[in-house]
């Protein structure tokens, strides 16, 4: 620590208490000689009078926090005003103090101000391994993904909202944590809601909150996500499947930065940076009137196009070690995988994308009794292809039909685990049940989720 006082006796005495506490310290009569042992050998606390000679303390403290912005300083005055008061804690002074003062108050606003400066440093440690950490989760050398760490940069450094555009399982979701987790909003809620998910009242009362009594169900008051977020980064998957009444109340959040919570007149300010998801192409929704253009437009300020798997091909082998490495550590087991195993990988299309990838991995990680995955240990859903001239004269089916088949070989493969053939498929797994009593898969049920486990 360093004393700073040219009042000889004062300087002395502070300096022999805080001793007393266990701290090493150096003393200074002056500003200028405080700064020039400051700059030489920077001290975590300088604890100087306000009032000296040429350098007075405020500028010492200004001078610390030039050099060490997170150096506590504590000024000490006997000619205690406002002004001066003000002056000091508006250039960073941890603590302004008059003579005479007790000297276990004093002791106390160190250790307080120590224990602060280390939690500071541990949060931004923190938040610098959050960063770090959320870059990781992205995984590939492709030139579609070094594109994309390039627009997460960019993306973080602005304040503007961001599409992400691409399909279902492609990781949207991680790229939208890895902008925040690089954003100056780093630290604050991320609050995530799947827009294709709820039904229309559902998804208003969860962006926006409710209160009590404002619809069937609704037994008390709450708070809704743009509030909850507020300060951090609101992430808003699929959002192409709101309805019109809903984008218009969007549109006003983000334009306006306020919501208004359901069944209540109270306007609630928020600071939310919303980042925004779809597999549909929304400009061509625009252009059906399916989706508001200028919600569009406000949510389309930044876009970064997320590659389907199948155009980052020579990442597989990344991809395939990472989620080898996953499975079996979470199921204790020791595995790789053979060459012949890598290139059937390479070798499908991957509708699904990386989450198709991910759970086929599981699946063969989970069911072989083998050191070393080989490529039958992989079940993989292969959708029929007419290609060439056949395909004109071939009997052509109904989308309905199509859809139906991939159901039913995706549900093939994954065993009749439904949540697991929701993820692949990109849709909630209410979404599913519906479609396979539509389709008369199977009685639609949802005992099922442990099926061929």
């Amino acid at each position: 620590m360093l004393v700073v006082d040219d009042d000889r006796d004062n300087r002395e005495i502070v300096a022999e208490n805080i001793s007393r506490w266990g701290y090493t310290v150096e003393t200074a009569g002056s500003g200028e000689e405080a700064i020039r042992l400051f700059v030489a050998n920077p001290h975590e606390v300088v604890v100087s009078d306000i009032r000296m000679g040429t350098a007075s303390g405020l500028d010492v403290l200004k001078k610390v926090r030039a050099t060490v912005p997170d150096a506590v300083v504590i000024l000490m005055t006997g000619y205690a005003g406002s002004d001066t008061a003000l002056d000091a804690y508006k250039a960073g002074a941890y603590e302004y103090v008059t003579k005479p003062f007790k000297y276990d108050e004093l002791r106390r606003s160190i250790e307080k101000a120590l224990e602060q400066r280390r939690l500071v440093r541990q949060v931004r440690v923190g938040r610098q391994d959050e960063a770090r950490a959320s870059l990781q989760a992205l995984i590939g050398r492709s030139k579609p993904m070094l594109e994309i760490y390039r627009m997460i940069a960019r993306a973080a450094e602005s304040p503007s909202t961001v599409l992400l555009q691409g399909e279902s399982g492609t990781g949207k979701s991680l790229i939208a944590r890895a902008i925040h987790a690089n954003s100056p909003r780093a630290g604050k809620p991320f609050l995530t809601v799947n827009c294709s998910a709820l039904t229309e009242t559902l998804l208003e009362s969860e962006l926006f909150g409710h209160k009590r009594g404002s619809f069937t169900g609704s037994t008390g008051d709450r708070i809704g996500l743009f509030e909850e977020a507020t300060g951090g980064t609101l992430f808003l998957d699929e959002i192409g499947d709101t309805s019109p009444a809903l984008q218009s109340k969007l549109l006003r959040a983000i334009e306006d930065g306020e919501v208004k919570p359901v069944g209540s007149n109270e306007v609630i300010r928020v600071d939310v940076r919303i980042i925004s998801a779809s597999n549909k192409d929304l400009k061509e929704m625009v252009s059906r009137r399916e989706m508001r253009d200028d919600l569009y437009y406000r949510l389309n300020v930044v876009t970064i196009h997320v590659p389907p798997l199948r155009e980052r091909n020579e990442d597989i082998p990344l991809l395939v070690d990472h989620f080898v490495t996953l499975s079996s550590e979470r199921l204790g087991k020791r595995l790789s995988v053979h060459p012949d195993g890598v290139a059937r990988l390479q070798a499908h299309s991957w509708p699904g994308n990386i989450r198709e990838l991910a759970h086929v991995i599981e699946s063969g990680v989970a069911l072989s009794g083998r050191p070393v995955l080989t490529a039958d240990d992989f079940q993989l859903v292969t959708m029929p292809r007419r290609e060439g001239p056949a395909a004109e004269t071939g009997p052509l089916v109904t989308l309905e039909e199509r859809e139906k088949e991939y159901i039913r070989q995706v549900l093939l493969a994954t065993k009749g685990n439904k949540q697991a053939a929701a993820e692949i498929l990109g849709i909630d797994r209410k979404t599913l049940y519906r479609k396979c009593l539509k389709f008369g898969l199977d009685d639609g049920g949802e005992g099922d989720e442990g099926a061929g486990a």
